[in-house]
């Protein structure tokens, strides 16, 4: 069976199966051929997919136009997966407890794999350290070719580092040396590559390629990790591939056995591919209770560049001149790239009640990085509702749960989303006050949370760049947002922000405050709770010449004495009236001398907020999360309009809505990481 993923598969002839509008496949492999050849018609053709695991030798092809609407489903108690991996089971277990397994298909034919996955979880590649980073003490880059800062597509790196980090290298032939992979954590994103040379003993580690970024260099703030060498596979869950020998070693979990143990290695980066041309798209397809598993990432010799966002990473389903396709009740997962990308000249297509988890990078992409080439290729009216995504970042942990590029007239809306890395929900890809075609997107009664966990800096549950004209931020629930350095916010608002209107959103325990704008303009920030911030509750960094943001009716509520942020108040050109501003602590902020960027209340009133209150605003119990009102008194008087706080994130049956709960010890093992690294930690953050 492993070697069929090699040499390629036998394909079955279709059936047809009763009526004439439903056709039984024996192989998802036949789906392109089926498609082209159906009989025209008005009438819904039926594709059923066989349950059971279909391994793949080559993607998926769709790039007929359909002569009339399909549906291609599987079972829905018994999902048909879609799977782009080797299957491996032949373990045998050495003296020490390691287990191996000899994989021809690597030592004969070439085939390498990045990713190892055991039933729902990610493996470790053997790495150093087993947890956390080491530090970079410094850096020096010598460009070879190419202008001397920023351009170079020539240059070598010199890191130093303590020489007890390096200490597995020793001995290692220069060829072993080269397929060690260092990871480096920039402030939102991360650049891998292969070491080109190593001095263990003086603790010197090189690479080569790229010149490095001005706004992602490697300096002294930098953190690293090795990996991908047999000296590193010390802890149980580690894995690593000798492909010289073909041998995969692995250090088993408790409790596994290799009688009973399945491993998969993805060795496709794209399990589905809709491509149609601007001149025919592919349409009228509808796929259902399909579960697409195992897609790969191999990082070329090259490397992977630092990239926010990781916005150049491939998705397992991808669609390019697309139109009214849609994903209902699939699953899309243990990849080691992104879920799936809504990419070039898709429109009025869908994913909805869906479980994207375990991901190695993001999951929904929608519309082009590139800037499109033509208004008519701009992706528009993609749908991302009820969904549930989880768990990414695997292998790029500055993957976002959606992110839409340049693409308008979008709906993201019922989402649960949580347990990631980095941001949540990024909105347009221009910096600054640039022409943009990310506009009218709307982002609404989304469940946004625990993502960020100390990793990455400079992220927000809703991140939003450029000109957005239309974009509407509203009725979301978001909480528990952790940043490594500074920047985990709830709202952002980063570069050239404009037009975006954030209203009605319930947003909680982040590290940097509930909303933060960078710089931007004509920004509506409206009837929002505000709370628990950690080092502030609310953020302004950049002023400029132009109102850069209303703020109205808005609760702010802490409990550290810490209320205004950043350095762009004293000048800002804000619109700030009928807010509530309370200290759950001891603080007073009606007379604390610094509460208002360092002005008593009565003189920051002369020039804004002349209608705030400093208030109890009274909610039933905000330190276990209930931002219910007791009484209405406080915001009649600003003009706040409570809004529904049971209508987010997922809907539809109980068992649905269970499967969107994250489990309680990774609940306890984020607030864990809060309480250890702050002095004091907002209540919200739970001993």
């Amino acid at each position: 069976m492993i070697r069929n993923l090699i040499v390629g598969l036998t394909v079955l002839g279709a059936t047809a199966a009763g009526a004439q509008n439903v056709v039984n496949i024996s192989s998802p492999k036949q789906l392109p051929d089926v498609i082209a050849r159906a009989a025209a018609g008005s009438d819904t053709l039926r594709i059923k997919l066989p349950s059971g695991v279909h391994q793949l030798a080559s993607p998926i092809r769709i790039t007929s136009a359909p002569s009339r609407p399909i549906v291609i489903e599987g079972d829905a108690a018994d999902m048909p997966v879609i799977s782009g991996a080797m299957a491996i089971s032949n373990w045998q277990v050495l003296p020490d407890g390691t287990w191996v397994a000899d994989i021809p298909e690597v030592k004969h034919y070439g085939a390498s794999f990045e990713q190892l996955y055991f039933d729902n979880h990610l493996a470790t590649r053997a790495r150093t350290p087993d947890a956390d980073w080491y530090m970079v003490d410094g850096c020096t880059e010598n460009v070879h070719i190419g202008p001397s800062s920023g351009g170079a597509n020539y240059a070598t790196q010199r890191m130093k580092v303590k020489p007890e980090y390096l200490s597995e290298l020793k001995g290692m032939t220069p060829a072993e040396l080269t397929d060690v992979v260092v990871m480096f954590y920039h402030k939102w994103d991360n650049t891998r590559k292969y070491l080109a040379y190593a001095e263990p003993d003086s603790g010197y580690i090189f690479t080569a390629g790229e010149a490095m970024k001005p706004w992602n260099m490697i300096d002294s703030n930098s953190r690293f990790i090795l990996e991908n060498y047999r000296g590193a596979l010390t802890a149980p869950g580690e894995w690593y591939l000798d492909k010289s020998e073909g041998r995969l070693y692995y250090i088993p979990l408790p409790g596994e056995s290799p009688a009973s143990t399945t491993a998969y290695a993805p060795l496709l980066p794209v399990l589905l591919e809709i491509e149609g041309t601007q001149a025919v798209p592919v349409g009228g397809i509808t796929f259902r209770n399909v579960d697409f598993r195992h897609s790969a990432h191999v990082m070329p010799k090259s490397g992977n560049p630092p990239a926010q966002a990781a916005a150049p990473v491939d998705a397992a389903v991808t669609l390019n001149h697309a139109r009214n396709i849609t994903f209902d009740n699939c699953r899309i997962g243990n990849t080691g790239n992104s879920a799936i990308w809504f990419k070039k000249d898709v429109h009025d297509s869908a994913i909805r009640h869906s479980l994207l988890s375990n991901l190695g990078a993001g999951g929904v992409k929608i519309g082009e990085v590139s800037f499109p080439e033509s208004p008519e290729l701009v992706t528009s009216g993609i749908v991302v509702d009820n969904n549930i995504i989880t768990r990414t970042g695997l292998v790029f942990p500055c993957g976002t749960g959606v992110n839409i590029f340049h693409a308008s007239d979008n709906k993201v809306t019922h989402n649960e989303i949580c347990d990631l890395l980095y941001s949540g929900i990024s909105i347009g890809w221009v910096w600054g006050y640039t022409p943009s075609y990310a506009k009218r997107n709307e982002v609404g009664y989304n469940h946004i949370h625990h993502i960020g966990w100390g990793e990455l800096s400079d992220m927000g549950a809703v991140y939003t760049l450029g000109l957005s004209e239309g974009t509407r931020v509203h009725d979301n629930s978001i909480h528990h947002v952790y940043s490594y350095d500074y920047g985990g916010w709830g709202l952002y608002t980063d570069e050239g922000s404009t037009d975006i209107v954030m209203d009605n959103n319930l947003v909680y325990g982040c590290k940097s405050g509930g909303f933060h704008q960078h710089y931007g303009k004509d920004n509506v920030i409206a009837n929002n709770i505000l709370a628990y911030g950690v080092t502030q509750q609310v953020q302004f960094t950049r002023p400029e010449e132009h109102t850069s943001f209303i703020f109205k009716n808005n609760i702010v509520y802490g409990d550290n004495g810490k209320l205004l942020g950043g350095g762009g108040w004293k000048t800002a050109i804000v619109d700030m009236d009928r807010n509530c501003y309370y200290d759950a602590s001891e603080a007073d902020l009606s007379t604390d001398e610094k509460a208002f960027d360092d002005k008593m209340l009565a003189e920051w009133k002369k020039t804004r907020d002349a209608h705030s209150v400093v208030a109890d605003p009274g909610f039933v119990n905000p330190a276990e999360g209930d931002f219910r009102l007791r009484s209405g008194k406080i915001a009649k008087r600003i003009g706040f309009k409570p809004f529904s706080l049971d209508n987010f994130g997922v809907y539809g049956s109980e068992e649905w809505k269970g499967k969107a709960a994250m489990p309680q010890e990774r609940l306890k093992a984020f607030d864990r990481i809060v309480r250890e690294r702050e002095a004091a930690a907002p209540a919200i953050f739970r001993d």
